[in-house]
């Protein structure tokens, strides 16, 4: 049964909204730096000695990884391992096929012992041995298209691809104000979306955060359309789901601070009173509370986050999730 909440504050509290305690780092890699890595990716790691669950993290429509520097740094400041590789540039199409089959290749790399994740931790980030990768605690996120590839890596679609090994397995699945399309008869290929409720089930937990201004359009089309975004991810997805939305922020505004100035203020409707720093904090926050119930079996966080969404520093309205 769905339990919508209000968003109201008191009651327990969480700091899953603040800093968390561990140092971070992060750095960029490619094939100068470690030949055989399947596509130029960012790592945020915790610096703390200690053995850390990973999350993949799919970039946008024609986005960067590194601006999503700051949102995964607050993942890694509580304690995971966040690598987000760049599918690619520029996506004119709607075919999905190449990412769906980087993102296994890349999650396969991930357990290379000689050359994979641990190795960048070891060796490019000099922290030689005291910060490990636990691949058996893994988790695929993705914001706007990167949302929806992350969708049909997990429901297996567009299988065939050329991971060298069978892949580490997920165990949670996130979907940031994720974009099936441009419209329910212009989906990416191959089709996440069925229109159908509860007819998505990857075999896992899944969060999916909305935006409430995402439907809306800046003089374009609007970055995330009804009836392609994060409402009809949850209502498609089959429990365990939970769904938060930022209200009052928009498709974008959980990138860094410095992302070009025609990305930032002419492609999405954008909150234009707030700081991005809440919606980042509200967003990351949420996603810590869901890994930690997923990955690490605390579900204290994430209790508090849907008792009492007040905490957040944004909105989040609404706010509901369906354990059956």
């Amino acid at each position: 049964m769905a339990t919508v909440v209000a968003a109201t504050a008191g009651g327990a509290g969480t700091a899953v909204f603040e800093a968390g305690a561990h140092g971070v780092a992060a750095r960029h890699v490619d094939h100068s730096v470690v030949p055989g890595v399947p596509k130029p990716l960012m790592v945020v790691t915790p610096t703390d000695a200690g053995a850390y669950p990973v999350a993949v993290f799919l970039h946008g429509c024609n986005m960067v990884a590194g601006w999503y520097e700051r949102l995964l740094a607050h993942l890694a400041s509580h304690g995971f391992i966040a690598v987000a590789p760049q599918l690619y540039g520029v996506a004119l199409d709607l075919d999905d096929a190449e990412d769906i089959d980087a993102t296994r290749r890349l999650t396969g790399w991930l357990a290379d012992e000689r050359r994979g994740l641990a190795y960048v931790l070891d060796s490019v980030f000099s922290l030689h041995g005291a910060v490990r990768p636990d691949l058996s605690r893994l988790a695929l996120a993705g914001h706007s298209r990167g949302g929806d590839t992350a969708f049909a890596v997990a429901l297996g679609l567009g299988a065939g691809g050329t991971s060298p090994s069978p892949p580490p397995k997920f165990s949670a699945l996130i979907g940031v104000d994720p974009v099936a399309g441009l419209s329910r008869d212009m989906q990416v290929e191959p089709k996440v979306l069925t229109f159908k409720p509860r007819s998505l089930d990857p075999g896992m937990p899944v969060l999916v955060i909305g935006t409430g201004l995402g439907p809306r359009h800046v003089g374009g089309p609007p970055c995330a359309p009804a009836g392609v975004n994060h409402a009809e991810f949850y209502a498609e997805c089959a429990p365990p789901r939970y769904h938060v939305v930022a209200r009052d922020y928009g498709h974008l505004d959980m990138l860094d601070d410095g992302v070009p100035y025609v990305i930032n203020n002419c492609m999405c409707m954008r909150n234009m009173d707030g700081s991005k720093d809440l919606a980042r904090r509200a967003m990351g926050g949420v996603m810590v509370a869901f890994l930690r119930a997923t990955l690490e079996d605390d579900g204290e966080d994430l209790k508090a986050v849907l008792a009492n969404p007040g905490l957040a520093p944004a909105v989040l309205d609404p706010v509901e999730h369906d354990l059956a």
